[in-house]
């Protein structure tokens, strides 16, 4: 199997406005992808994804930086890097995840892609286990991002 990246596309009833502000707003992140951050969305912002879990309080947190955000089209971040590491996130020491909207006649296509993982040098066992744990992550977010734009689109 190919460990290279995940993508996805996806179809939301909704503009690629209410889709760009559901992705980049930190209000609707801890919607659809249950993680608590603070960040503006503009190219080389910085911040903290921080997910908990309400069963036992262990928190996991991740810092991720905004590489591109160009309203309605694209938006786009590095993340699963090592907060302690000197040099800025880049190809070879984190993952880009790239969300770019593109309107329809009945709402916004999204395509979304993660890659950077064969860059990362990472062992073959820890490699897979990444990916096929990102891979079913984004499986199950996915969704929930497309309900909480079309909730956030319908008429009131």
């Amino acid at each position: 199997m190919e460990y290279g990246s995940i993508e996805r596309e996806l179809h939301i009833e909704a503009s690629p406005e209410v889709v760009f502000e559901v992705l980049s707003s930190p209000e609707h992140i801890r919607d659809w992808w249950s993680a608590e951050t603070a960040f503006e969305p503009e190219a080389g912002a910085t911040g903290t994804l921080t997910w908990t879990d309400p069963d036992t309080g262990r928190h996991e947190s991740s810092p991720f930086t905004v590489v591109e955000a160009d309203p309605p089209r694209t938006f786009s971040f590095r993340w699963t890097y090592d907060e302690t590491q000197t040099e800025a996130a880049g190809p070879g020491n984190s993952l880009l995840v790239t969300f770019e909207l593109v309107p329809d006649e009945k709402g916004t296509t999204v395509r979304f892609r993660e890659s950077g993982y064969r860059e990362r040098g990472w062992e073959a066992a820890v490699l897979e286990a990444h990916y096929n744990d990102h891979r079913q992550g984004w499986d199950f977010y996915l969704p929930r991002l497309a309900a909480s734009a079309e909730r956030l689109a319908a008429p009131r």
